[in-house]
């Protein structure tokens, strides 16, 4: 044999050697990520954090929500109340798939400030009277359904975030200049 035709016969196996590594169950559980409704998104190993700023209330949170392989309770609830309705003061749980886009936005802004809450759950009382004041506001907003969060960043500029939250495809992705803020939130993958 020539040895030419070694390195070919060498550089085959390698490669089917790491073929069947990457195929593996195992290799393919290291790179498993998913939301809590199943979608791909955040690993599932690890702690996750989330801090926020509500801007109406001056309340301020900074949780790890997820670790040991589940949602932490207290520091869920303590979400579900930051993100209220601060019209009503009427509080919803908030959707799990919407704090882990918060969470691996964050990772994605690399910033340690806090995600300003502009908007997040809205009653719909909260929800009729913004619509009778601006066309902007959803009829169905998925606020209602305390899946969506309008919101800034200290330190990032706007146009930066909405990139971020738009290169995760994990929603609909709002931004309103204008107001100083996007709108983020888990519904189907869209843009405006």
């Amino acid at each position: 044999m020539t040895s030419t035709r070694l390195l070919s016969r060498r550089s085959l196996l390698q490669v089917g050697a790491a073929a069947a590594v990457a195929m593996s169950p195992v290799s393919a559980l290291a790179g498993a990520t998913r939301t809590a409704s199943g979608r791909p998104g955040t690993p599932v190993k690890g702690a996750r954090s989330v801090n926020l700023y509500n801007l109406h209330t001056g309340e301020k949170l900074k949780a790890v929500y997820w670790e040991n392989g589940k949602y932490v309770r207290d520091a869920m609830r303590e979400i579900d109340k930051i993100m209220r309705d601060h019209r009503t003061g009427k509080v919803k749980p908030i959707d799990k798939d919407l704090i882990d886009l918060l969470h691996r936005l964050n990772g994605r802004l690399e910033t340690s400030e806090p995600f300003e809450i502009i908007s997040g759950y809205r009653s719909p009382v909260t929800n009729a009277a913004l619509r009778r004041r601006s066309s902007g506001v959803a009829r169905n907003s998925y606020h209602m359904r305390a899946m969506a969060m309008d919101l800034n960043v200290p330190g990032r500029d706007l146009p930066k975030i909405r990139k971020a939250a738009m290169s995760l495809r994990s929603g609909g992705v709002g931004y309103y200049p204008s107001s100083d803020f996007v709108h983020v939130d888990v519904g189907p993958v869209r843009d405006w």
